[in-house]
């Protein structure tokens, strides 16, 4: 799962740009209309983020047998919760 974990990181690194962006924008007093566009990319982007986090996780528990699954891993139950936590 080497290529989620990269594109996660690449997600959260473009939404860190995103907020540095509106950042900037609020400083130099930027338009309404610029900063709420930024802060919706910013938005959209964690989450994102979060969904692929989950989604990554989701598909890992169904790969590995409930048997072989170590007690770090999230239940069925936590993933389901993590995932309305994100809607």
């Amino acid at each position: 799962m080497a290529d989620a974990q990269r594109l996660i990181s690449n997600r959260l690194r473009r939404a860190r740009g995103q907020l540095d962006a509106v950042i900037a924008a609020v400083d130099d007093s930027g338009s309404c209309r610029d900063v709420v566009t930024q802060l919706a990319a910013v938005s959209t982007a964690l989450n994102r983020a979060g969904f692929a986090v989950v989604s990554t996780a989701m598909k890992e528990c169904l790969a590995t047998p409930e048997g072989e699954r170590s007690d770090a891993d999230p239940t069925t139950e936590e993933l389901e919760k993590l995932f309305l936590m994100l809607a």
